[in-house]
């Protein structure tokens, strides 16, 4: 049997065991398992490796995608400059980490914006975040980061409270990315804290939640006109690109 799973917490929202269990049923690889380890400290993880001796590949959930870089024994050239992990192969040489957020969100909006490369407000400073900052400098893309609370002295990220001070920003910088997990089931009703009632018909609103597949916030935010999208696309996108890696 070849293993592979995701480790995160909580894993209660998660769509990757079902991917990848259809992905077998679908491509006939009945010798292929994909499992949940839902884990409430990354140092469990060395434990589930030493468990499960048939495990190939990892993926890495929130809130683990940085936490679990001192666990690695390498890391993908591209990986280091994002500063994140979502993705890893065990080899014989030891773990490598890979992030393939970065492929599944870039193809993701670049489908979906096509010529128009709008400035944006990233919302949230977490693993998932790193790699759209990559993505969106890739891409020329300038971007803002909003916290709930900004260290005074970087100049690239504001507050959400400056948002709703000064809505303009929301004008000046229209492509607005939530990579936080407000929102996400079961906590549905959640919300990132922006003035939803400023958005307009020259918004672009994505948010990388899936699970619901409208989030309260896309809801709002295309009642007032506002372009919306989720992450089910860069799930699918990004679990692909994990494959490939676990089979090369």
């Amino acid at each position: 049997m070849r293993k592979f799973g995701l480790i995160g917490y909580p894993l209660t929202h998660s769509f990757s065991k079902k991917y990848f269990s259809d992905k077998f049923t679908r491509e006939g690889k009945p010798d292929c398992q994909y499992d949940l380890y839902e884990i409430a400290n990354i140092k469990d993880l060395p434990g589930i490796i030493d468990a499960q001796k048939e495990l190939i590949g990892i993926n890495v959930t929130i809130p683990y995608k940085e936490q679990v870089i001192p666990y690695l024994d390498n890391l993908d050239p591209a990986c280091k400059a994002i500063g994140a992990v979502n993705c890893i192969k065990l080899t014989p040489d030891g773990l490598v980490g890979y992030n393939t957020d970065y492929y599944g969100f870039k193809t993701s909006l670049t489908n979906w914006l096509g010529a128009e490369r709008p400035q944006a407000l990233i919302l949230g400073t977490g693993g998932a975040s790193k790699a759209v900052c990559q993505a969106l400098n890739d891409l020329e893309i300038p971007y803002l980061k909003v916290s709930r609370n900004p260290d005074p002295s970087a100049k690239d990220i504001i507050s959400y409270d400056k948002i709703k001070a000064s809505p303009d920003y929301l004008s000046n910088y229209p492509l607005i990315i939530n990579t936080t997990p407000l929102g996400t089931f079961p906590n549905i009703e959640a919300m990132p804290d922006l003035p939803v009632s400023k958005f307009n018909k020259g918004n672009w609103y994505y948010d990388l939640v899936y699970n619901p597949t409208e989030t309260a916030m896309m809801t709002a935010a295309a009642k007032m006109g506002a372009k919306t999208k989720n992450g089910i696309e860069m799930l699918h996108l990004q679990a692909e690109a994990a494959w490939e890696i676990w089979n090369k």
